[in-house]
C-alpha cells in the first residue's frame, strides 16, 4: 500500500506527480486555482480547466472525471473529480476516483498522487481528513495471485489540508491510516483462496499479526481444547473436513481500561460447501468469503491496539470448514453447545449460527463479557431484504442499536435495524432439542432469534453482513471482492468507549 503523508500546502509538483482537483457543485473550482498559490503559479490556468470541464460535461457531480495532461509535465497529469456538496460520502467518492485514476497512471510512471481535500466553503477538518486517508488506502487496494509481476503502484499519497498541522487533524490522519491498513488486512484474509485458507492458516495469520502488539494476547483453541470446552457446534460443523477447526481468541487489555469488556464474535467459516445439505455450484463460488465476519472482528482488535484505545476488547473467531465426508454432521443430529444448550440440525448449510452460538456462549460464560456483538455473513435473506450494500442490525437494547448505528454512520458503512420479532420464536421449536437450526422465513430474523439465547441477559447485537461483505464491482472506497465491512463500524464504536447508549443530542 502507498505511504500517506499530510501537508498543509501543495508541494512542488514534478513529472512523477498526479494532481487531483476537487470540483464542487456547478463546476466550482478551489480558490488556489484562481490565483498564484504558495509562491508558484497554478499548474494550469483556471479558465483552461473550466473550459475542459464544460467540454466533458463535468459540473461537479460526484464521480464525474476530467483528465487533463499538463504542458511541461509538472505535474504530469491533472484529474478533476466531482466533489458535489462536499459531504463525507462525496469526499470518499472524490478520493477514490482520484486514486483509481492515479493508479492507472502509476503503471506508466507516476509515483505520487497529490490530493487536496479542502472544500470550497471551508477547510477540511478531522472527520474529512480521516475519511480521505481511509478512502485513499482502500480504494487502491487490490488482491492478486498471478504468475506475472504485479503492475507498478503509487508509492505516495499526499493529502493536502490547510489545517493539517492541527493536532486533532494529525491524529485523525493517523487513525485513518491505521484503520485503512487494518481493513486491508481483513480484505486479504477474506480474499485468500480456500486451498490456502483453512482454519489453522487463519489462526496463524491472527497470531502473526496480533500477538506482538502491546497488551494483546492471542489464544488458539485446537480440537482437544474445543472438546474440553464443549464447543459442539464448532466441532460438528468442522467434523467433515480434513482441516480441523480452531477457535481464535484475540484479547486487547490495556492498562487503565474501564470495566467494559466487549466481546466481538466473528463467523470464521473458511469454506462452506453446505455440508450434506450441499449447495449448488453457483452457491459455492463466493464461499471463500464466508469468514468475513471473523476477519472484521480481528481487524477491529488490530486497529484498537495500534491506536492504543483505552478500552479492553476481545475477538472470538470460531473457524471451521464445512465440508462433505463420512464424518460430516447430518440432518437430525443433536448438537450440544458451550453452556449446554442443544440444537437439532435440520440443515447442515445453516452452519454459521452453529459456530456463532458457541462463540457467544464462550464470551458470556468464560471471558467476562459485558456486551456481545457478532458479525457474520449469515443469511441470504438479508441480501433479499436490504440488498448488497447494507447490513442488517439486530439488537436486544435500543441503546446498543443506536450506538452501533451512530458508529456505522461515522464509518461510512450502512446498517439498518431489523426487528427481533418474538412472534416467530415458535418456529425454532424442536421435539428433541432446545431449538432447531433452520426455522425458515423470515430467515434473517429467525437466525437472530436462534442466536439470542446464547447471549443470555447481556446486551447483544448481531450484524448480518451477507450483502456488503462482498462486492461485485468498485464503488467509492469499496473494491470488488472482500470489503472488510464491519471493521470500521466496530472500531468507531470502540473509540467511543463501546457505549451501550448513543451519544447525547446537543441542542441550542
Amino acid at each position: 500500500m502507498p505511504r500517506v503523508e499530510l501537508l498543509t500546502t501543495l508541494p512542488r509538483l514534478g513529472e512523477d506527480d498526479v494532481l487531483a482537483v476537487p470540483v464542487g457543485t456547478g463546476g466550482a473550482l478551489p480558490p488556489w486555482l484562481e490565483r498564484p498559490a504558495f509562491g508558484t503559479l497554478p499548474p494550469v490556468p483556471a479558465r483552461l480547466l473550466a473550459a475542459a470541464l464544460r467540454d466533458t460535461g463535468n459540473t461537479g457531480k460526484p464521480g464525474a472525471v476530467t483528465n487533463l495532461p499538463v504542458p511541461g509535465r509538472r505535474p504530469r497529469s491533472l484529474v478533476a473529480v466531482g466533489l458535489g456538496d462536499g459531504t463525507l460520502p462525496d469526499l470518499r467518492g472524490y478520493v477514490a476516483t482520484a486514486v483509481r485514476r492515479a493508479q492507472t497512471l502509476a503503471e506508466h510512471g507516476a509515483t505520487r498522487l497529490v490530493l487536496p481535500v479542502d472544500g470550497a466553503a471551508a477547510p477540511a477538518g478531522a472527520d474529512e481528513v480521516r475519511a480521505a486517508v481511509e478512502a485513499a488506502l482502500l480504494a487502491g487496494y487490490r488482491f492478486r495471485d498471478t504468475s506475472t509481476p504485479h503492475p507498478p503502484r503509487l508509492a505516495t499519497v499526499t493529502v493536502v489540508a490547510t489545517d493539517g498541522a492541527d493536532p486533532a487533524v494529525v491524529a485523525a490522519a493517523r487513525a485513518g491510516e491505521v484503520t485503512g491498513r487494518a481493513v486491508a488486512w481483513a480484505r486479504d484474509l477474506v480474499n485468500t483462496p480456500s486451498n490456502t485458507k483453512d482454519p489453522a492458516w487463519l489462526a496463524d495469520q491472527a497470531v502473526e499479526r496480533l500477538a506482538g502488539l502491546p497488551h494483546v494476547t492471542v489464544t488458539v483453541l485446537g480440537p482437544e481444547e474445543l472438546r474440553a470446552g464443549g464447543f459442539g457446534g464448532v466441532l460438528a460443523v468442522g467434523g467433515g473436513s480434513a482441516s480441523p477447526p480452531r477457535v481464535v481468541v484475540a484479547a486487547y487489555d490495556p492498562p487503565g481500561a474501564g470495566p467494559a469488556r466487549p466481546v466481538l464474535v466473528g463467523k470464521g467459516i473458511t469454506f462452506d460447501t453446505g455440508g450434506i445439505s450441499i449447495k449448488p455450484n453457483a452457491g459455492m463460488r463466493e464461499m471463500k468469503t464466508d469468514m468475513a465476519g471473523g476477519a472484521a472482528v480481528l481487524a477491529a482488535v488490530d486497529a484498537a491496539a495500534r491506536l492504543g484505545l483505552p478500552v479492553a476488547v476481545t475477538a472470538v473467531v470460531p473457524a471451521a470448514e464445512n465440508a462433505v465426508s463420512g464424518s460430516s454432521y447430518r440432518p437430525a443430529d443433536v448438537v450440544r453447545h458451550v453452556g449446554g444448550r442443544t440444537t437439532e440440525v435440520q440443515n447442515t448449510d445453516a452452519e454459521g449460527r452453529m459456530v456463532l452460538a458457541d462463540g457467544l456462549a464462550w464470551g458470556r460464560l468464560e471471558l467476562g463479557a459485558t456486551v456481545l456483538v457478532d458479525v457474520a455473513t449469515l443469511t441470504g435473506a438479508m441480501k433479499v431484504a436490504l440488498g448488497t450494500r447494507t447490513a442488517g442490525l439486530y439488537a436486544t437494547t435500543d441503546g446498543l442499536a443506536d450506538a452501533l448505528s451512530t458508529a456505522a454512520l461515522h464509518a461510512g458503512e450502512r446498517v439498518w435495524r431489523m426487528p427481533l420479532a418474538e412472534e416467530y420464536a415458535d418456529l425454532l421449536a424442536s421435539d428433541v432439542a432446545d431449538a432447531n437450526n433452520a426455522p425458515g422465513n423470515p430467515g434473517g430474523t429467525t437466525a437472530a432469534l436462534f442466536l439470542q439465547p446464547f447471549a443470555g441477559d447481556l446486551p447483544w447485537a448481531h450484524l448480518d453482513v451477507a450483502g456488503p461483505a462482498r462486492a461485485g464491482s468498485d464503488d467509492a472506497e469499496v473494491v470488488k471482492g472482500g470489503t472488510g465491512f464491519g471493521a470500521r463500524t466496530l472500531l468507531r464504536w470502540l473509540e467511543a468507549g463501546a457505549p451501550l447508549d448513543p451519544p447525547p443530542t446537543v441542542t441550542d
